[in-house]
């Protein structure tokens, strides 16, 4: 039960990458530099937050 939430919930980081990264790259090279440095500290972050789910995950079995 516990790692079907954790597996809706990475889904759902997934889906709200992708739209942030579609969104930045829909700005062109001229976008927003703002908006892009802060998708990839965004990025980096769920990174690491996915990462600790995985040793969660991993020391619940």
């Amino acid at each position: 039960m516990i790692e079907q939430r954790f597996i809706v919930a990475i889904g759902r980081i997934e889906r709200a990458l992708s739209r942030i990264e579609k969104s930045a790259t829909s700005l062109g090279p001229t976008g927003d530099n703002d908006l892009a440095e802060r998708h990839e500290k965004l990025k980096s972050e769920t990174h690491i937050a996915l990462r600790d789910l995985d040793k969660i995950l991993a020391g619940a079995r």
